[in-house]
């Protein structure tokens, strides 16, 4: 279209003014892998721009803005109506007590791979230099000089969030806005709030952490994003004193624990008593699966031994009472499930022996038992079979090799209760799911086979002959026969065991 010479300054005086905002300081954040991951690539015109009645700076840069491409995909339209719908209850958006902002605030989220800058979202706000400047330490820095300013803050990993966090400084009742809140929008805006320096906004935050229940994944969360932090404010230790102990009371584990496990042992009610001793030990169990090297959780080897001592006695102190009263005198049921509840009580325990590698002391400890073994030998099968599954548990730990004790400790196992064992297995095995025959006969297996071969060929030869005549009474360890059987008659491996050593002179 043609034009004369009078609209020359008008245009001249429009270029100088786009030079004017290409050349504007950008203020900027580094993005932080704290904030929400998403990155958007739209373009998105600030919403209810105030259109002036003449050109201005502020039209400019929104004309500038609009020229952009329009946001496409689901991503970008769903982040365009969470920041539509944060601004549409902004108060300088909806109240005229703020009057015309002299800031125009523009946030630009992180372009995407391959993205020009320009082309990544963006929305656009016009706000008050007194409520910024007032709230937040950061701007009060950059918005010193008064007049109209224009800020951006570039490749913001959660445009909506910080949005939502200059709302926020427009608000004196910040707790009840952030009320209902998920924990992980608080974090992000806990974050925010830091960079920019907006103490109401990070002392709000903290109370709300400090105040709401978290689950178990944001318990990690919060403790992980707190540390990162490292904010110089008291409402940090209010909030990670829900998951972090006194040293005093740390240290006192071991005797909770004792106190725990006295309980259980001590419970009256079966069905809660197998409940509790569930759950501390797979809670124990936790510990030693997360920290190999060194348990967490110090549980001391003394206070483990107590406790099995404590069940030893009172297995002799059953089994005394049982043989020599008249089965006539007491309750069949009774004597049954006091021996029971015992040997149940000494399984848990050496369960927790073995799974913190303290297990090679109890081996020795029950190998020693001869009183109980006497007892056990003098009542009938169906009341003692349950302390027989103490003696198949250690030949399975000792199968997989879990606990290492010296070839003696091993031969005075066997020798003074395998052939408890072999009486009781029948009523082991009928007894419930409990037992499991192969994993018992593996571990009897092996235990046999890491004995001298005299022992091995003393201990399998009995096994032979009470087998022929027990058949599935009688675990069955043929493998360890056959294994036995190879290693004496047909390998017969020779070994040099004189040592050889050749000395000679070197030439200078």
């Amino acid at each position: 279209m043609a034009s004369d010479g009078t609209s020359h300054k008008p245009s001249s005086s429009r270029n100088q003014q786009q030079q004017l905002v290409s050349t504007m300081i950008k203020q900027g954040f580094i993005s932080d892998p704290f904030l929400s991951p998403s990155r958007l690539n739209s373009l998105s015109p600030p919403p209810n721009f105030r259109a002036l009645s003449s050109p201005s700076l502020f039209e400019m840069m929104s004309i500038e803005q609009a020229r952009e491409p329009k946001p496409s995909s689901e991503a970008h339209k769903k982040l365009r109506d969470r920041v539509s719908g944060v601004l549409s209850q902004a108060p300088f958006q909806i109240s005229n007590q703020w009057g015309i902002g002299d800031v125009r605030l523009t946030v630009v989220a992180r372009p995407e791979s391959g993205e020009r800058e320009t082309g990544a979202f963006r929305v656009s706000m016009d706000v008050h230099r007194r409520v910024l400047a007032a709230k937040s330490r950061f701007f009060a820095e950059k918005l010193r000089r008064s007049g109209p300013h224009s800020v951006e803050i570039l490749e913001c990993d959660d445009v909506a969030a910080y949005v939502e966090a200059v709302v926020l400084m427009y608000s004196d009742e910040l707790k009840t806005k952030l009320m209902g809140m998920e924990v992980s929008k608080i974090l992000t805006l806990l974050k925010i709030s830091s960079a920019i320096v907006f103490d109401d906004g990070i002392r709000a935050c903290l109370e709300y952490l400090e105040a709401v229940p978290w689950s178990e994944e944001e318990e990690e969360t919060v403790v992980s994003h707190l540390n990162q932090l490292q904010l110089d404010d008291s409402g940090t230790d209010a909030v990670l004193q829900r998951v972090i102990a006194e040293p005093s009371t740390s240290s006192r584990a071991d005797e909770i624990f004792l106190k725990l496990s006295l309980g259980v042992l001590q419970a009256k009610d079966d069905k809660a008593r197998r409940e509790m001793k569930a759950l501390i030990f797979r809670l124990l169990r936790e510990d030693c699966d997360n920290n190999t090297f060194q348990n967490k959780l110090d549980i001391s080897r003394d206070t483990l031994y107590h406790l099995c001592h404590r069940c030893l006695s009172s297995l002799i102190l059953c089994l005394s009472g049982a043989s020599c009263l008249d089965e006539s005198e007491r309750d069949r049921g009774t004597i049954m499930g006091e021996i029971a509840r015992e040997a149940d009580n000494t399984q848990w325990i050496v369960s927790i022996l073995i799974d913190r590698k303290m297990g090679d002391e109890f081996v020795k400890l029950w190998a020693d038992q001869r009183e109980l073994a006497v007892l056990h030998s003098k009542i009938p099968t169906i009341y003692r079979h349950e302390i027989s599954k103490i003696t198949a548990q250690l030949c399975i730990s000792i199968g997989r090799g879990e606990v290492l004790v010296p070839k003696e400790t091993r031969f005075a196992l066997l020798s003074t209760w395998l052939e408890a064992l072999y009486d009781d297995f029948k009523w082991m095995r009928m007894s419930g799911k409990s037992l499991d025959r192969k994993l018992v006969e593996e571990g009897l297996s092996r235990t046999i086979l890491t004995l001298p071969l005299p022992q091995q060929q003393s201990l399998l030869l009995k096994w032979f002959d009470r087998f022929l005549n027990r058949g599935d009474d009688c675990p069955n360890i043929q493998t360890a026969f056959e294994i036995w059987w190879k290693r004496a008659f047909v390998k017969q491996y020779v070994v040099d065991s004189q040592l050889q050593i050749t000395v000679c002179d070197i030439p200078n």
